[in-house]
């Protein structure tokens, strides 16, 4: 099956920096709760959600960021805001992930934000895992490795996000 560029980007950068990992094909999910569904020895915290969203500090000051947290939190609007220091945050819209991220349809970005130019905020809890599994760059591929071999790719800022 052929997936998105940005898949065969991260099992190359994965495999070059001589990292564990292990990868998934699967039914198409765009949730975490259906993702958890289908990645056996995997929990639902151990996923890895990456959501896009736009931080509005000012009319002329707005940019998008990924949030990374575990797939059973939700982030929190409060914190978000005040980490950015922000008036408004929303989630970005289907056709800006598109754009953004290449052509990931939302449900298969994965929380490399780094790979598309885009300033990646970690919730601390994520790392409590050793494992974590997200999907990568595909509905119906997902990858899993370890937490700390994700804080050291993708360097993201850590805040209390949910």
């Amino acid at each position: 099956m052929k997936y998105h560029k940005v898949t065969e980007k991260i099992k190359t950068l994965l495999t070059n920096k001589n990292c564990w990992f292990e990868t998934f094909e699967h039914e198409p999910v765009r949730t975490s709760e259906e993702a958890a569904k289908t990645r056996i020895g995997y929990t639902l915290q151990q996923g890895a959600k990456a959501m896009i969203v736009r931080v509005k500090k000012s009319e002329s000051d707005k940019k998008f960021v990924m949030l990374t947290f575990p797939g059973n939190l939700r982030f929190n609007n409060i914190k978000v805001k005040s980490f950015f220091e922000a008036k408004d945050i929303r989630f970005a819209t289907e056709e800006e992930v598109l754009n953004i991220t290449e052509g990931v349809q939302p449900g298969g970005v994965p929380p490399f934000g780094n790979l598309f130019n885009l300033e990646v905020v970690a919730d601390p809890k994520l790392f409590k895992n050793e494992k974590i599994v997200f999907n990568a760059g595909d509905r119906c591929f997902s990858i899993g490795m370890k937490s700390k071999d994700y804080k050291r790719l993708v360097n993201p800022k850590i805040a209390e996000i949910t």
